[in-house]
């Protein structure tokens, strides 16, 4: 009977040891356990990640690059609709000096008919000569007519090359015209176009300085602040473009000013 009962004993003990050291494999199972996927998991969500960032940082970069490509869009449209409504005006108000001009030339020649006589061959060499001094001290179009073909040259036939030459000798004839400072911001944009960056740094500089109520300075202002940028002078850039934040608040130029501050 005590025999009996000893193995008995016995084959508890062996049953309990054999299930501690079961229930330990168990618990120590997880972290030996080589087809565990957590681990390829965590990396392949982290490659997951990069290839996210990569591709989010390419698209910033492209969106960049087209808001570039929209502004100088937005900019050469903007000029196009302020010369075609500064052309607009200048066509009504030319138009009334016409009439009035029409009707005063009218009532000079009635009332030099009947007064002119036959001139001699003297008076007529005379005036001959009197015609070709006037002709090589005078332009040889008027204010109006010279400006306005300086932009059509941009407008119409958008024969650019041509219209420098044009906008220059407008510039040389008629330094003081009511167009001067607009005249100016056009050759500068013109030769801005063409990357001439030094010839149109001193025609926005000519408007910014010398015609500081004109329309076009908060422009000018803007693309000298691009123009710095492209040439690498970053800190001049900023004070142009702070310049236009800051004297031209309610300006469609602040908005631009303001982008291209935030790229510097």
């Amino acid at each position: 009977m005590a025999g009996y009962l000893r193995k008995h004993a016995l084959t508890g003990v062996a049953l309990s040891v054999a299930c501690v050291i079961s229930n330990a494999s168990f618990a120590q199972a997880p972290v030996y356990d080589v087809n565990n996927p957590q681990g390829s998991n965590l990396e392949k969500r982290i490659v997951v990640l990069e290839r996210m960032v990569d591709s989010r940082t390419q698209m910033q970069h492209r969106l960049q690059q087209q808001l570039n490509a929209m502004q100088g869009e937005i900019d050469d449209l903007r000029g196009s609709v302020e010369v075609h409504t500064n052309q607009l005006e200048k066509v009504l108000e030319r138009q009334r000096e016409l009439y009035l001009e029409i009707d005063k030339r009218v009532s000079s020649l009635k009332q030099s008919v009947g007064q002119q006589t036959p001139a001699s061959g003297s008076q007529v060499s005379t005036l001959a000569q009197e015609t070709r001094q006037e002709s090589t001290s005078t332009p040889s179009l008027s204010e109006d007519d010279a400006y306005d073909n300086a932009v059509n040259l941009i407008l119409e036939s958008r024969e650019y090359d041509k219209a420098i030459p044009a906008f220059r000798e407008f510039i040389n004839d008629y330094p003081k015209s009511q167009y001067a400072a607009n005249a100016h911001y056009w050759l500068g944009q013109l030769l801005f176009n063409k990357q001439n960056w030094q010839e149109a740094k001193t025609q926005f500089s000519e408007v910014a300085n010398q015609f500081k109520k004109s329309s076009k300075r908060a422009e000018s202002l803007l693309k000298l602040g691009v123009i710095e940028q492209r040439l690498g002078n970053n800190g001049q850039a900023r004070e142009y473009l702070n310049q236009v934040i800051s004297q031209y608040p309610n300006s469609s130029a602040r908005k631009l000013a303001e982008s291209r501050l935030s790229s510097l």
